[in-house]
């Protein structure tokens, strides 16, 4: 038995190459039919705002394909693993490398290796394209698909309360003193908490006292009547670093600013526990690539003609599928405060390796 843990650099550049193909061939395979389905969802919605054409068409597809690349990048991993191992099998190529002193981990070392670096690649374009196209394309689906500034630093949903009454807006874009409001309303409410006026505009400045509403409508709940008011300064007490912090998108945010925001929220005294679980889980995500070649090993072993490679496939995609569930409840589970947050990030990524591993060494070491 050879106690190098790569086979021969040949058979590892082989290996390797044959892996790596297959993983861009499914990957391409599954985008390709996804954004088709997922783009006739939407092309209505993104033709039917004034303006729009063929050219925002090819925008949304634009920033939709980096989101379809990293969520099923390890789904196709997982696919890639099982159609080389099977091939591999049905070729009699598993049986000629055992029969010349490989061991089973020294067969997938190529693949492990090969893995780590798709992993490696993910995490970059994760931190470096999918954030930034995730932030504009949340907030270019906030506005309706109407105009928007692409690649603004912008934020959605933002909804914060000062004392009883209430300032909400469709869209945060700019920093600091600098921030602009979009599709804005600011809700004032009686002692009792029974709303009394609301204000609306299509845009609110920051002046350093307080919010200015361009052209607002009031609306005045006990008469009923709706008027057009001069600009008005609102939610003095609200300020744009309320604002910066009062709405994190996760997935919008690079693992630097992630770290920035939670130290913000914590500052404030906010709870922080699911940014912190997707923070570790920008680390632990693009890692999971490197478990589909231990997950699905079983495919690669044992007899093609014993009519059980089909059964072996199954199980090792089984394994698969069922590690991303375990990885999703636990991220869920998390979030509600049931597991730390570094736990609910890591733990499916352990489980499932020493799973894999157990599985290996049970089977054919």
């Amino acid at each position: 038995m050879r106690l190098d843990f790569f086979p021969s650099r040949r058979l590892t550049i082989y290996l390797g190459k044959l892996f790596i193909v297959r993983i861009v061939a499914v990957l391409a395979m599954l985008v390709l039919i996804l954004q088709i389905l997922d783009l006739l969802g939407e092309s209505g919605k993104i033709l039917g705002a004034p303006g729009n054409g063929e050219a925002q068409l090819w925008t949304y597809v634009s920033l939709r394909v980096p989101q379809l690349v990293a969520r099923f990048l390890p789904y196709s991993v997982l696919l890639a693993t099982l159609l080389t191992l099977v091939t591999l099998n049905q070729n009699s190529e598993v049986i000629a490398m055992k029969a010349a002193g490989l061991s089973a981990h020294q067969i997938l070392a190529p693949l492990l290796l090969s893995a780590l670096l798709i992993a490696g690649i993910s995490f970059a374009f994760n931190e470096k394209v999918v954030t930034s196209t995730t932030a504009t394309l949340s907030a270019w689906q906030k506005v309706e698909y109407g105009p928007l500034a692409i690649g603004e630093d912008t934020r959605t949903d933002i909804y914060i309360a000062q004392g009883s009454d209430i300032l909400a807006a469709q869209l945060a874009s700019g920093t600091g003193d600098d921030t602009i409001l979009t599709g804005v309303t600011w809700y004032e409410r009686d002692p009792t908490l029974m709303l009394s006026e609301q204000w609306r505009a299509d845009e609110a400045l920051w002046t350093g006292e307080g919010w200015l509403l361009r052209d607002p409508v009031r609306f005045r709940v006990a008469t009923a009547t709706q008027e057009q008011m001069p600009d008005t300064i609102v939610a003095q007490g609200v300020t744009p670093q309320e604002i910066a912090i009062s709405r994190v998108n996760p997935d919008a945010q690079d693992l630097g600013q992630l770290s920035r925001s939670i130290d913000a929220l914590q500052a404030a005294g906010l709870r922080t526990a699911e940014l912190e679980a997707k923070w570790w889980h920008k680390i632990s995500g693009p890692l999971s690539s490197m478990l589909m070649p231990l997950l699905g090993a079983i495919a690669a072993f044992g007899l093609a003609r014993s009519g059980q490679l089909f059964v072996r496939a199954v199980i090792g995609m089984a394994l698969g599928f069922t590690f991303f569930v375990v990885d999703n409840a636990a991220l869920a589970i998390g979030n509600f405060g049931g597991y730390p947050p570094f736990l609910a990030a890591w733990a499916p990524f352990f489980l499932f390796a020493l799973i894999g591993e157990a599985v290996l060494i049970r089977t054919e070491e």
